[in-house]
């Protein structure tokens, strides 16, 4: 690999990296994306359909990665298959790769996402996309008028519970502690509704289907009793981790471990820019991982004075 000195270098071929590669090409920039599958598009292409982004309802979540591959590719944006293990900072900067391979750009595009907590229960990973999700607004509407289990105990998993109670005919709520976590105010609308059901002090032992959900499999860790629910869905509300390793030591992160930007998405050091899940935001979703790659490329032009 030669050393040529990019003017930017994406880590992550998701939403958030291809929308910048996007933008980066049209502003006529040496780039290149790095990804460590050249196959993934990041969680959206697992998703099973896209009900929530303008103008393209009910499209599969791998059908529209599809098509921002595509579209990356028509503008011959390059793809260089890798894993950044390392990070050096400097007027250009170094990118170690799992091979030892190095890239050195003035800029860093980190786009490495974030990935839902899994129960890492027998059933899980088979049924990603088919009833199982970590999303409830993206993939509720799927399951209305069925009965859905929601696991977790904090805001989120309260706020889906809230959120299916609107569109399902049952919603359980399974936490593996005795009590919640989520704030008394969010708790008591919770309480207060006929059709969600709470199962604490319980945990999921196996999500059951051939192809898709068709039962959740509990124990009670009180009285080691087992049950099994029927539902057509679980959603999975455990919590997040961003995929941060590669910049731990280099940029200033959040408590949650998530980096921290400004509403330009630049980070703590210059030349560093953050879009999409991975960075500190109010909402995680696709229109506003796609928006973050546009932003930081214009960032990156005012920055560079372009």
């Amino acid at each position: 690999m030669d050393n040529n000195v990019k003017d930017l270098v994406i880590v992550g071929g998701g939403p958030a990296g291809l929308s910048a590669a996007i933008y980066g090409k049209r502003a006529m920039l040496n780039e290149v994306v790095i990804e460590k599958d050249i196959y993934s598009c990041g969680q959206i292409a697992v998703t099973d359909r896209v009900d929530n982004y303008l103008g393209l309802y009910g499209e599969s979540g791998y059908g529209l990665a599809m098509k921002f591959k595509e579209h990356a590719k028509k503008l011959e944006v390059p793809f260089l298959e890798g894993e950044v293990v390392n990070i050096k900072d400097g007027d250009v900067k170094e990118l170690e790769l799992k091979t030892g391979d190095k890239l050195y750009t003035k800029a860093v595009f980190i786009a490495t996402g974030s990935r839902h907590r899994m129960l890492k229960c027998k059933g899980e990973e088979k049924l990603i996309g088919a009833g199982v999700s970590y999303c409830a607004t993206c993939d509720g509407g799927f399951f209305r008028n069925k009965k859905v289990a929601v696991v977790g105990g904090g805001e989120v998993a309260l706020q889906d519970a809230l959120y299916l109670s609107n569109i399902c005919e049952k919603v359980y709520l399974i936490h593996r502690r005795n009590e919640l976590r989520a704030s008394k105010n969010l708790q008591n609308k919770v309480t207060g509704l006929a059709n969600i059901e709470l199962l604490l002090n319980c945990e999921v032992e196996e999500i059951v289907g051939d192809s898709v959900v068709e039962a959740i499999n509990i124990i009670d860790k009180t009285s080691g009793k087992k049950d099994c629910i029927q539902a057509s869905g679980v959603f999975i509300a455990i919590g997040m981790e961003p995929g941060t390793e590669i910049v731990k030591g280099v940029l200033e992160l959040d408590k949650s471990g998530y980096i921290i930007t400004d509403d330009s998405c630049r980070c703590s050091l210059n030349g560093y820019y953050a879009i999409g899940d991975v960075r500190t935001k109010q909402l995680r979703q696709l229109v506003t991982a796609v928006a973050d790659g546009a932003v930081a490329i214009s960032s990156y032009e005012q920055d560079n004075l372009i």
